[in-house]
């Protein structure tokens, strides 16, 4: 998929000179020619919109017991063992949830950048992306809180889900103010691994912006229509 006229790039205002208008040009190309994969995909695949919430409840499983057997691997294999492993259910399908909707609004998000008329613009639009990587902080807060609750419900002592969500707020705040602490880094890798499936749109946006700028240093030139 090529840049054209048609995609606003003759209104294209430079910033930094010449390096920048390449490196913005060939962001935008690279960026389109994800989004044109990512549609021809979809007209290409049956049942497209089930097999991409089955993928992200993989990764949101994967993602889980990778962070649970690095981070906490006591806790993984202690008395509550089978709790941990029921809990991944509600993990899968509520991460999947996340990951599926805001997917949807990043798309919406790369094709309104990719028909705006200036790289202010185009940058404004794509940074909205960090506000879904904050939602996806607060997301999985209530994930665990919720997964939790919801198992706890089929034992014999259900917890309390306002209780649990004080629990992981006051984690949260801990982290935030020792973040060197020893359980607190534990807690903020926990995080990190827990919302990497929610950050892809945004380190996907990263790694075409880098890519894009190591050409241009290079001497690449943008693909003309």
């Amino acid at each position: 998929m090529q840049l054209t006229k048609g995609h606003g790039t003759e209104k294209l205002q430079p910033m930094f000179g010449e390096f920048g208008a390449v490196t913005f040009t060939l962001w935008r190309q690279r960026l389109a020619a994800l989004l044109h994969v990512l549609q021809e995909r979809k007209r290409r695949t049956r049942f497209f919109y089930a097999k991409l919430f089955l993928f992200f409840v993989g990764l949101n499983v994967a993602c889980y017991w990778i962070a649970m057997l690095t981070a906490f691997p006591e806790v993984t294999f202690g008395p509550r063992q089978v709790h941990y492993f029921w809990v991944q259910i509600p993990v899968g399908l509520l991460g999947a949830l996340f990951d599926s909707l805001s997917l949807f609004v990043t798309v919406y998000m790369v094709r309104r950048a990719l028909a705006s008329a200036t790289n202010g613009s185009y940058v404004a639009h794509l940074s909205l992306d960090i506000g879904i990587a904050v939602l996806a902080t607060f997301w999985v807060l209530f994930v665990f809180s919720a997964s939790g609750w919801m198992i706890s419900l089929m034992g014999s002592q259900p917890e309390s889900l306002v209780a649990r969500n004080s629990a992981y707020q006051d984690r949260l705040f801990q982290a935030l103010q020792d973040p060197t602490g020893r359980e607190e880094l534990r807690n903020i890798y926990f995080g990190v691994l827990m919302g990497l499936s929610a950050a892809l749109p945004t380190l996907t946006h990263v790694y075409c912006s880098l890519r894009a700028a190591a050409s241009s240093i290079r001497g690449a030139a943008p693909i003309q229509a």
